[in-house]
C-alpha cells in the first residue's frame, strides 16, 4: 500500500469517527408540532320575531310604550346579543279571549317564532262562564302555536292579582278575586304542562308588591313600568332558554 493510500484512508477513517449517530438519524417528513385545532364558529341564532297576545296587561295600559313587559323583554334580549327583527302586540285593555280570538283571526298574523300569551283577566272581571274561558284559551294557545310554527316557541305569562290594587278593594271582595284569578291560573299551567309550553307565574309578584309605592300605573289598578321590569326578570331566563334550545 503506497503512502498516498495510506493517507486517504487514514483521513477517511477520521471522518467517520467524528459524525455522531444524530448525523445519520432518518428524515422525518411529518410535522412533529401537533395541528392548530380550528375553532367551531358559534351559529348565528335565528333573529328573533316576537308576537304578544293579550290584553291591557300586554298592551301596558297606563305606562309609556317603552315600560311596556313586552318592550322591555325585547330591550333584554337585544341585550343578550339577539337580534329582534320584529316585534307586534295585538292586545287592548278590556279584551276577553273571544276578542283577542277575533283580532287575531282579522289580523292574520304570520312568520313569528316567538309568541306570548297573556289572556283572562276580563274573563274573570266580567263573571264570564268558565268553561267558556277554558274552550277558548284553548283555542287561544293553539293558535299561539300554529303562528310560531316550526319554531314551537310559545310561553304563557299568568294573571296578575287586581284584587291587591285600590280598585280591586273597591271594586269587589279581594280573596274572592284571588280564589277565582287562582282557578284561572291553575288551569292555564296545567294545560301549558300537557302541551309542554312554559307557564310563567308572575302573579306572587303583583301580590307581593301590593298597592306598595311604585307598583302601579296612576289608574291604581295596572302595574308600573318598575313591577313590569319584575315580571321580566321572572320571564327572561325562561325565555332564553325557550329560544335557545
Amino acid at each position: 500500500m503506497n503512502f498516498k493510500f495510506q493517507h486517504f484512508v487514514l483521513l477517511l477513517f477520521c471522518v467517520l469517527l467524528s459524525c455522531t449517530s444524530d448525523d445519520y438519524a432518518p428524515i422525518d417528513y411529518t410535522s412533529e408540532e401537533e395541528p392548530e385545532e380550528i375553532e367551531e364558529p358559534i351559529g348565528i341564532q335565528e333573529p328573533i320575531k316576537y308576537l304578544a297576545l293579550g290584553d291591557s296587561y300586554t298592551i301596558g295600559q297606563g305606562v309609556e310604550e317603552s315600560e311596556r313587559w313586552p318592550n322591555q323583554l325585547i330591550v333584554e334580549l337585544e341585550t343578550n346579543d339577539f337580534t329582534v327583527e320584529n316585534s307586534e302586540i295585538i292586545a287592548q285593555t278590556g279584551w276577553r279571549t273571544s276578542n283577542l280570538i277575533n283580532a287575531i283571526d282579522n289580523s292574520n298574523p304570520q312568520d313569528f317564532n316567538l309568541v306570548s300569551l297573556l289572556i283572562g283577566v276580563n274573563n274573570q272581571f266580567n263573571n264570564q262562564n268558565f268553561d267558556v274561558f277554558i274552550s277558548e284559551f284553548n283555542e287561544l294557545l293553539q293558535k299561539s302555536i300554529s303562528i310560531a310554527g316550526n319554531s314551537g316557541r310559545v310561553f304563557v305569562v299568568s294573571i296578575p292579582d287586581y284584587g291587591v290594587t285600590p280598585f280591586g278593594n273597591s271594586w269587589g271582595n279581594p280573596e274572592q278575586i284571588a280564589s277565582e284569578l287562582d282557578a284561572y291560573n291553575n288551569y292555564m299551567m296545567q294545560r301549558c304542562a300537557e302541551l309542554n309550553i312554559p307557564f310563567i307565574n308572575i302573579t306572587e309578584i303583583s301580590r307581593d308588591l301590593g298597592d306598595s309605592e311604585g307598583a302601579l300605573a296612576s289608574d291604581n289598578l295596572h302595574p308600573s313600568g318598575a313591577q313590569y321590569t319584575l315580571w321580566v326578570e321572572e320571564i327572561l331566563p325562561v325565555v332564553l332558554e325557550l329560544i335557545t334550545d
